[in-house]
């Protein structure tokens, strides 16, 4: 996916183009670098504030992150859209496309086979933006990958990130920003049972919850794409929970298999 030539692309904007544009222009403090192996697979899970957080991390992370990204990244037409494949190409992102159960399998393949290779595989578990800065429920195609690659996950919250690249924005802003990397999490003890949904949500609640405590940020027992959804239609606030407190019925995510 990133060999030949994608390679020394990817080389070329972390080391000598974007990596260091980035660090000069937003100040970026990082703590528990430590806990990324220097070898071997894993999955960095984050929060996902902003279209900046898939350069940012990979910025002021070591090793090389591969992230799957929307397909329309990769399908512009004219020479916009071989420039905006060419970059999301290098930045180290393949394409996936949403629309379908297919594709969606496709998706968790192509994820799982990159693990097996031994890489580290970055994963938004709410699967796309949150709208309005608050953490949303994970969907459980993270506990499926790591089940079935038999991988450490490990939490990744980013700070900051929604202020310098606010959804509609075309401009970034100076802001400091904060990188906050957590433990890796075990689910070994978990091993063959990828398909059970019961086990899947409680991996993904133990993924969820470790993002909660890591960013600070309000939980909301609802996914982000239905929260959308109902944005789009009325003014609505849904209801949340902050660090394990419940609020309006909803539940935080549960630590461990709670």
């Amino acid at each position: 996916m990133l060999e030949g030539g994608c390679a020394v692309l990817y080389w070329f904007l972390k080391y000598v183009v974007l990596g260091p544009l980035l660090r000069l222009l937003w100040p970026t403090k990082v703590t528990g670098r430590e806990n990324i192996p220097r070898t071997g697979a894993a999955i960095l899970a984050s929060n996902h504030l902003a279209v900046a957080d898939s350069f940012f991390l990979p910025c002021h992370v070591q090793r090389r992150i591969t992230f799957p990204a929307k397909s329309e990244y990769f399908e512009g037409p004219g020479i916009k859209g071989k420039l905006q494949k060419w970059f999301f190409s290098g930045t180290g992102q393949f394409p996936i496309d949403r629309g379908s159960g297919s594709a969606a399998q496709a998706a968790l393949d192509t994820s799982v086979r990159l693990l097996r290779e031994g890489r580290l595989l970055g994963i938004y578990p709410e699967g796309t933006r949150s709208p309005d800065g608050r953490l949303y429920k994970g969907k459980s195609g993270l506990a499926r990958i790591a089940l079935d690659a038999g991988v450490p996950v490990i939490p990744v919250a980013m700070i900051g990130t929604d202020r310098v690249n606010p959804i509609g924005s075309r401009m970034w802003r100076p802001r400091r920003l904060e990188i906050r990397i957590g433990e890796p999490l075990d689910f070994s003890r978990y091993a063959g049972l990828a398909g059970d949904r019961f086990v899947e949500r409680a991996i993904t609640d133990e993924v969820m919850y470790a993002l909660m405590e890591l960013s600070g940020q309000e939980y909301v027992d609802m996914y982000a794409a239905r929260a959308k959804e109902l944005a789009a239609g009325e003014d609505v606030r849904v209801p949340a929970a902050r660090r394990g407190g419940a609020a309006d019925g909803d539940r935080a995510p549960q630590s461990k298999t709670g």
